[in-house]
């Protein structure tokens, strides 16, 4: 007889439904390894071709706040029209700082509309100092402060300019959910393969690391060659404000700072994705929703490409502490299975 703990365990999943995912990182701790983080990676020329592949890129996975880019296409394509900070905030995971929230509430309030207006999620700035600072002044979690909140105000923003219906703008059936949908489809090339609810709140697609490489290398193309498409648009203003695309501390906006031309956002659950000024992009999953193991697999993925990393040190490694010295490290594996690639002529 089944007992009735056991009968309300979920089905484990069987492995062969698993994606096959491979060792990215590395945790070694006096030279032993300590921790491994699998995922996969691919990485694609400007015409969406793959370059180079590791564990099982074409497997969907929810692309999280790295959607967030392509979503602020699909408001300037229906008219939204912002500075180029706002713009940036709007396809952001702010860290919560007063420049953040002060923006979004910048946003709001161009376009007639209140923080009531908003449908996000409540939550503390993400950011760990501007979190002490907020809490240290009296402050609780709130839909301002949580790191989506440019894209809400932006949402909200975009219904008004269209005449569409600000409550209930996060429903899949809105005209603004709608057209975000059409312009995922459009940039990435695929037909979501489910919907689901994102944390703030915003339907979310699964999608493949192929089809969202292809849409950061035509942001990152589009930014470079100075077009007024939407594409060129978000690009542009993600590039001149990348401090409001994440914040200070922030591995994001130290990465795009640091390497010129780049395009990058990360999402939550190990998501990594980078547009090159050439059209080539990549695109990372850490399976196991690490964060720490992001920015090391970007960074062995940019050098495998031909980018120069040498200003990217100290985001490809951490060192492990021991009684508070260096004891061991966090880096990439090298888990690429075809040689360097020669930068193009015209490559970073």
């Amino acid at each position: 007889m089944t007992s009735p703990a056991l009968a309300n365990t979920p089905t484990p999943l069987a492995p062969e439904r698993l994606p096959q995912h491979v060792p990215l990182a590395v945790q070694t701790r006096d030279g032993l390894v300590e921790s491994v983080h699998y995922g996969s990676v691919i990485a694609t020329a400007a015409d969406g071709q793959i370059l180079l592949t590791a564990g099982e890129p074409l497997a969907p996975f929810y692309p999280r706040s790295a959607l967030k880019p392509l979503q602020a296409v699909a408001m300037v394509r229906a008219g939204l029209d912002l500075p180029d900070e706002l713009l940036a905030l709007a396809a952001a995971s702010h860290s919560g700082a007063a420049s953040h929230r002060e923006g979004a509430r910048r946003i709001l309030d161009l376009h007639g509309l209140t923080p009531a207006d908003l449908e996000n999620s409540t939550d503390l700035p993400y950011g760990a100092r501007e979190r002490e600072d907020w809490l240290g002044g009296g402050g609780q979690a709130t839909q301002l402060t949580q790191n989506c909140s440019g894209k809400h105000a932006a949402m909200a923003a975009t219904c008004v300019i269209n005449g569409w219906p600000v409550q209930g703008y996060l429903d899949p059936g809105h005209p603004l959910q709608q057209l975000v949908a059409r312009t995922v489809a459009d940039l990435t090339g695929e037909v979501p393969q489910r919907t689901t609810t994102d944390g703030c709140g915003t339907p979310l697609f699964a999608l493949t690391l192929h089809g969202m490489a292809r849409a950061f290398g035509q942001l990152a193309a589009a930014a470079a060659g100075g077009s007024g498409e939407a594409e060129a648009v978000v690009g542009r203003a993600m590039r001149r404000h990348p401090e409001m695309v994440a914040g200070e501390d922030r591995d994001v906006t130290a990465l795009m700072r640091l390497v010129p031309g780049l395009l990058a956002k990360d999402g939550f659950e190990g998501v990594q994705l980078v547009g090159l000024p050439d059209g080539r992009a990549l695109a990372v999953k850490v399976s196991d929703g690490g964060d720490r193991a992001r920015m090391p697999v970007t960074v062995r993925v940019l050098a495998a490409l031909g980018v120069d990393t040498s200003p990217l040190a100290r985001l490809a490694a951490t060192p492990v502490l021991g009684g508070g010295r260096p004891v061991g490290l966090l880096q990439a594996t090298d888990f690429l299975a075809v040689p360097k690639i020669s930068p193009a002529p015209d490559a970073l």
